[in-house]
């Protein structure tokens, strides 16, 4: 048992007894030896401030009953709730280097310790936990810092930033709204202020960022969520068409049970062949999901779409053949 787990054990043992509790109750109960419970009561009055006292008369321990009620303080965690705290910074470490490590790197050591001997389980944490990003694009550090402290705090952010479709470097000033970690990169979702418009920065595509003393223009959510929420993938802008697509029985299975978008609907077929609808404003990421299923799909609907794939299927053919 770890000692965070006895504490608790201790503080109700102690809160419920309607007498002193003698010290052979507390080793049985919590099957500890008496030097550990002193100890555990140490750690509970030197920093927890619980009140214990010994009463000679009853030959045990209790809250001083002149004391206010005492309750354990404020943030206060069982050991489950620890361990699911080191793992969450274990992968938030993954997924951003530095992310979590000055505030909760203090922290680390005094969680294994009340953890005692399930520290060696938060050891192993390291080990059994892991995250691989695909296809990752790391934005440096600083950046990254800057742009989340200025999403944060609602400040404005001057940044070169330079496109990928046009590959030219312009200075920006983006009034952030929100932080988005989208297939192993991070983007950020601004308020352009020379495009006068919404955009979206991936954060590896930006050099020199420095947050200014400005205040921020501020979007609601809703106005957000219709712009990069409405359509397929990360790519802006209100849905315009939907996607028919077909599965055959043998990929069916699988994309049932994928979500492609919040909105979309799907139905199966008498033949065992899965038909998808997905809303979408720009094909681009769109195409690129489909064709990682291969003969398995067929684009049904719109026209556009599927003579945009059949396009793509003839120029890679040319490529083998």
């Amino acid at each position: 048992m770890s000692q965070i787990e006895r504490i608790y054990r201790i503080h109700d043992t102690l809160r419920s007894a309607r007498r002193p509790v003698p010290m052979q109750t507390l080793m049985e109960t919590l099957e500890a030896s008496r030097n550990t419970i002193t100890r555990d009561f140490q750690f509970m009055r030197d920093i927890l401030g619980a009140p214990i006292t010994y009463n000679r008369e009853h030959n045990g321990h209790e809250y001083d009953p002149e004391e206010p009620v005492f309750e354990l303080p404020g943030f206060w965690m069982n050991a489950s709730e620890l361990h699911a705290l080191l793992a969450s910074e274990q992968l938030l470490e993954a997924v951003q280097p530095g992310l979590m490590t000055p505030h909760l790197s203090p922290l680390k050591d005094r969680i294994r310790e009340l953890l005692g001997d399930d520290g060696d389980t938060a050891q192993r944490l390291n080990e059994r936990i892991r995250i691989q990003p695909i296809l990752a694009r790391h934005a440096p550090e600083s950046i990254f810092r800057n742009a989340a402290e200025a999403t944060l705090r609602g400040l404005r952010l001057n940044a070169a930033y330079t496109s990928r479709s046009r590959e030219q470097t312009q200075n920006r000033e983006i009034s952030p709204q929100r932080l988005l970690h989208y297939r192993s990169n991070w983007y950020l979702l601004g308020w352009c202020h020379e495009a006068e418009a919404l955009r979206l920065f991936s954060l590896d595509r930006m050099s020199a960022p420095s947050v200014t003393s400005d205040e921020a223009l501020e979007c609601s959510p809703e106005t957000i969520d219709a712009e990069f929420s409405a359509s397929f993938g990360i790519f802006t802008g209100e849905a315009e068409q939907t996607a028919h697509l077909r599965f055959s029985p043998r990929a069916a299975r699988w994309s049932a049970e994928e979500t492609w978008h919040p909105a979309q609907e799907g139905h199966w077929q008498d033949d065992g062949r899965f038909h998808l609808y997905v809303p979408y404003a720009d094909s681009t990421e769109l195409v690129m999901e489909v064709l990682r299923y291969g003969p398995e799909v067929e684009v049904i609907a719109p026209t556009a779409l599927r003579q945009e794939f059949a396009d793509q299927i003839e120029r890679m053919h040319s490529l083998y053949w």
